[in-house]
Formats: C-alpha cells, structure tokens, sequence
C-alpha cells in the first residue's frame, strides 16, 4: 500500500517514470524516498526552489559497456557491464559490483540510488555509485571467471580511482572476483592503487572485519532498536534469509550475542534445524565447496530441507532478509507478525515490498530499512579506503569497534531525525530525511552541479 505523495513530490515522481520506463526497482527505490519528504520541503523550502530532489533523481553518469571473453572451451560470450555514478556531493562514488543474470541498469540504479542515503548515514565522506554485469559466475571455472574480470576491468579502469570511484563487492562478486578485477587495474594502470577496490585480501590491502561487516552491522542495528524498546537479542529465535556473505555473518553475530538462530535459506529452498544452526557446517558448505544449503540436511539430523519453502513461515522473534530485493511481500509480512516477530532488519538491499513494510508499521514491529541496517558494509570498506590511504592496517577488534559505534550513531540519527518530523519509531522516515539532508546541504554548497 503505497503512501500519498505530498502534491509538491508527485510531479517529480510523475517525471522519474517518464525518464527510467521500465526500471521497476528504480522506481520503487525513488518512490519510498519521495514519501517521507514532504515535511523535508515544509521546513527547507530552499530545496524545492533549487530542484535538489530532481537533481538527486537523475544519476551524474551512467556508463555501459559490453565485456567480450572466452569460455574454457574457445568459445566468445559478450556480457553487458553497467557502473552508475550516482551522487559525489559527499565523496567519491562507493558501491559494489553485482554479477548475476538478472542485472539491468533498472536494478544498477536502485542499487545505486539506496547507495547515496546509506553511504550518507554512515558520516563517512563517500559519494553514492553502483554496477554490475549479468555475468553468471555460477558453474564458471576459476579461469573463466577471471578471464571476465580482467575483460571488464579493460574497460571499467578509465572510470575508475580511489578519489573518483570504488568499486565492491556484492551479489556474485566475492574476494575472488575483486582479486581478478584489482590485477588487471594494476596491470593496466601500472600502480598500485589500495585505495580504488575494497573488499581485498588482508595480504594484499584488505581490512579486517570487512568481510563481516554487512551481517555484523545489520544485526548490530537490530540490537540498537530492541534497546530502544528496553530488549535484547540474549534468548531471541531468529531466522536469516538467504546463506551468502551477508547472512552467514549475521547469523555469526546473531549468535555471539545471544540469539538462537534456527533457519537460513538460499534460492532453492530453506533449511529448520530445531537445535539451533551449526554456523561452521553452513560456512563449509557455503564458502569452502560452494554447494547448495540442502546439503546441511544430510549432515545434520536435527535438520530438515524444505524445497522451495518459505523461510518467513518459520516462527521467530526476530527476522533479518538478508538474500536480494523484494523477497518479503505483505502476505509473508502478515504470516511473521501473526506468528510473533517483532522485529526486521534488512541485511539486503530493499528485501521488502512496499507493502511488507506498510504491514510492520501498522503492526508497531521495529522494522530497520537496509539503507540504515545493512550500512556497515560500505561503512567498513569506508574504513578499509582510510587504512589504505595511511598505509596501515588496523585489528579486528579495533575495526569492530568503528563499525559497531558507527551503526550505534546511525540507529540514534535515524531514531532522532524520525521524532523530530513527526513519525517516532519509523526508521524508514529517519533514514531517508537524515541521508537527504546530509546529501541536500552538500548540493547546495558547491552550487548548480
């Protein structure tokens, strides 16, 4: 159910659908956003005057290319590549790369229009971009798959460096891929530029805690807001979405702090283990053979497989989407209140419809948005860019620490900001405003750019 829009924001919305056809995602993103700022433009007229939202809107550049390889057996593939440079009011542009058959410039630019709040909450001085290819690594051999990369860093390269724009990683790009896309930047460029990926290995400019920051902060996130209802996590059931980077270490963090995680998932279907989730075995299977998760089954007794389920029927307190965009419509939103949840943090990039969302607000559930939740990923590559800037590298414990003050500062930014327009506990509210503004009086003071 989608939210009136104030009459100033309808005909800018109007115009975004006309300019992006077909980009549903895009224009979800965009929609979600416009929602909450009608009292933004009651108390900062300036900003309609100036058309900042507009501006905002309409990405800085949009770069497409087409990346040539060769499979093992000879024979010529030609994918298409995508890298949206968003916003750089704050900074250069940040964002990962995704590599999956679904990836279009619709999905690009979602991506990359989240990417300019997110990477605004964070304080951290980084602008907004994303990219992509519809590049399956799936099935690929280690050398077909760096055989791509270094394809599409042939190109990607002239738009890239650690003051204009640096990639990540995402959906199908791991440290694997990064390694691949950052020899070819060095060989093409001749310099060793840390700074211009992230997500690299700790012999090679890699910061730690990196790897577990997206699920580590999301769950952080869903700590803060249960503290603000005077609860915790300690002795909560909780179900993960998805058993990717992001899920596994907020499964990991989830644990550390008490919960029992009890059911994670990927796109063929769920695993339940009543005694709790054997995080070892899903890392196994996960990261080491990259096998399918029905294999958890078969090594453990207490588990059972559910093909094609629905990991949002299983009875939690709390729930954390942590796979892809919109994998939690309304009817699972109402099937998780009606079974008690009472709280959502979204460790993936807008997992939830807009009329899931409308369903945990009406039902007064702590529902963090993945724009504010799931930060701590780019807030940590944020991290690894100032480390290798310094020529330094810092502990865990220490980069832990940044990371859970960071997602602290955002959670009482969001929680501040929502009070003060008038909409108490909507994180949805508080992110937007708090990012738009930061980004807004950044426009403003470098002029009509």
């Amino acid at each position: 159910m989608a939210t009136k829009l104030d009459e100033k924001l309808e005909p800018i919305f109007r115009d975004v659908l006309r300019r992006n056809p077909g980009e549903d995602e895009f224009h979800q993103a965009v929609r979600e956003v416009l929602e909450s700022l009608g009292p933004v433009l009651v108390k900062y007229p300036e900003f309609a005057e100036q058309k900042i939202i507009q501006r905002i809107c309409e990405p800085e550049r949009q770069i497409i290319f087409r990346v040539p390889w060769q499979d093992d057996s000879g024979e010529t593939h030609i994918n298409r590549a995508f890298r949206v440079e968003f916003n750089s009011a704050l900074g250069p542009y940040k964002g990962g790369m995704r590599f999956h058959p679904s990836v279009y410039l619709g999905i690009i630019k979602f991506l990359g229009f989240e990417q300019i709040f997110k990477n605004a909450l964070t304080g951290l001085p980084i602008g907004g971009g994303k990219g992509g290819s519809d590049f399956d690594p799936k099935g690929r051999s280690e050398n077909e798959v760096m055989r791509f990369c270094q394809s599409l860093m042939t190109e990607l390269y002239r738009h890239l460096g650690e003051y204009t724009d640096v990639p990540a990683g995402d959906i199908g790009l791991g440290q694997r891929e990064i390694g691949y896309l950052f020899g070819q930047y060095k060989r093409v460029t001749n310099r060793y530029e840390s700074g211009v990926l992230t997500g690299k290995g700790l012999d090679w400019g890699g910061s730690r805690a990196r790897k577990e920051a997206t699920g580590y902060g999301t769950v952080f996130f869903a700590q803060e807001m249960l503290k603000a209802r005077s609860d915790a996590l300690d002795g909560k059931t909780c179900i993960v979405s998805g058993s990717g980077n992001v899920a596994i270490y907020a499964m990991e963090k989830a644990m550390q702090l008490g919960a029992r995680v009890i059911a994670c998932s990927d796109s063929g279907g769920i695993i339940v283990d009543k005694d709790g989730i054997d995080l070892d075995l899903v890392k196994q299977i996960k990261e080491v053979e990259r096998r399918r998760i029905s294999a958890y089954a078969e090594e453990r007794k207490s588990a059972r497989y559910i093909e094609d389920g629905s990991i949002w029927s299983v009875q939690c307190d709390v729930a954390l989407p942590c796979a892809t965009e919109n994998e939690l419509n309304g009817n699972d939103a109402k099937q998780l209140v009606s079974q008690g949840c009472i709280a959502v943090a979204e460790g993936a990039n807008m997992p939830t419809t807009p009329e899931g969302i409308h369903v945990f607000q009406e039902a007064g559930i702590a529902y963090g948005p993945g724009k504010a939740a799931n930060a701590g990923g780019v807030a940590t590559s944020a991290l690894e860019m100032q480390q290798n800037a310094s020529r330094d590298s810092w502990t865990f414990r220490y980069t832990e620490s940044r990371l859970e003050e960071i997602m602290k500062t955002i959670h009482t930014s969001c929680f501040e900001t929502a009070k003060e327009f008038g909409s108490p506990g909507n994180y949805v509210v508080g992110a937007n405003i708090t990012g738009f503004l930061k980004v807004a009086r950044a426009m403003t003071a470098l002029g009509l750019v």
